[in-house]
């Protein structure tokens, strides 16, 4: 019987998911030949690349809006690179939320100013700054939309009329948000939607080529929109699975199905944290994630009881990040809410042992 699977990333994938992914390694398409060793340039991957890259759009609303959709590789922490190599000139406004927005920030500075316009450092991450200004010169507004780390999700996003650049890479796909705001939005694969080893960038063409300087091929985002994200062999296997986790998600009802099931496990974990005496929140309740609920014990002598507990019961990957401590659920697209279901009945088991 298969764990329920909190770990924060690889992500849980659906069984069927799954299924057909471990068909097509041994005969992808009924060719006699494995996914993981066909020509990437054959028609059959060709066909793979163009209908995740459509998927993409489409779950997002973005089709015939200006928008490309790219599967590229180096995860979201090239992307740090590459958005400020294409799109920074002079200088950007970033907000600090995450380890994640903080190595964002640090690439940056390589081209040019960084304004760090809120900051939650300060506290370890456990809240999103409000009230903060986006300078109107800037050449962009970057933020986190989720922090797997630290727990913590942007509930809004600045009303601003600079290009807003949103890395996504745990909770894209997971809610309703109004992706046009966004010029581009770049997330790792595997937090909520594949396996690792490709990102999904999202962007608006228009915001492209207006750099001073000199873009390498393989870091210019333009390169790959001419080469159709198949500048260099793509990672076949990831794309290919993200593309099958995209149609399983358009099955079942896109964004706005996945989003009520989403806000369902969220509520139920988050009411047993708030009422059992045994368990407390780490962040600001305003700023809780949906996709990473982050929680400790409030009596550290219990932590051996506990993890005796949740292993027994077939959870796998709950600890917390060591930068955090505690234990972190991550709720990603695919986690049924009967898995939610198990780890609060294992948290009420554990307090039912003190009575």
């Amino acid at each position: 019987m298969k764990k329920h699977n909190f770990s924060a990333g690889p992500c849980i994938l659906p069984q069927e998911v799954l299924e057909k992914a471990a068909a097509a390694v041994l005969n992808f398409n009924n060719d006699d030949l494995s996914l993981i060793e066909i020509s990437h340039r054959s028609k059959s991957f060709v066909a793979v690349m163009d209908t995740a890259r459509s998927l993409a759009l489409e779950l997002l609303g973005l089709e015939n809006k200006g928008y490309q959709a790219l599967f590229l590789h180096g995860g979201a922490s090239l992307e740090f690179l590459m958005v400020a190599y294409n799109l920074l000139n002079t200088k950007a406004a970033y907000l600090n939320t995450g380890t994640w927005s903080d190595n964002a920030i640090t690439e940056a500075k390589a081209f040019g100013e960084v304004l760090e316009v809120g900051s939650s450092k300060h506290k370890n991450f456990n809240y999103i700054p409000k009230g903060y200004t986006i300078p109107e010169d800037v050449d962009y507004f970057h933020c986190t939309s989720n922090n797997t780390i630290f727990g913590t999700q942007m509930k809004t996003f600045p009303e601003t009329n600079v290009s807003l650049i949103c890395d996504m890479s745990s909770d894209i796909f997971s809610r309703q948000l109004d992706f046009e705001k966004f010029d581009l939005i770049y997330a790792g694969a595997q937090k909520n939607m594949g396996p690792a080893g490709t990102t999904l960038v999202i962007v608006k063409e228009e915001i492209l080529g207006k750099v001073n300087r000199h873009v390498p091929t393989m870091l210019n985002y333009q390169a790959h929109i001419a080469k159709e994200s198949m500048a260099n062999t793509p990672s076949v296997f990831a794309v290919y699975v993200s593309m099958l986790n995209l149609q399983w998600l358009k099955e079942i009802g896109g964004i706005p199905f996945i989003e009520e099931v989403n806000n369902k496990k969220a509520a139920l974990l988050y009411a047993e944290i708030d009422r059992n005496p045994l368990f407390q929140g780490i962040v600001a309740k305003e700023d809780r994630s949906t996709m990473n609920a982050t929680f400790t014990l409030t009596n550290a002598s219990q932590t051996a009881a506990f993890d005796t507990l949740w292993k027994a019961a077939g959870i796998n990957g709950l600890n917390g990040h060591r930068s955090v401590g505690g234990y972190r659920a991550s709720m990603y697209n695919a986690l049924p809410l009967h898995s939610v279901q198990v780890l609060v009945d294992v948290m009420q088991a554990l307090e039912s042992k003190q009575d």
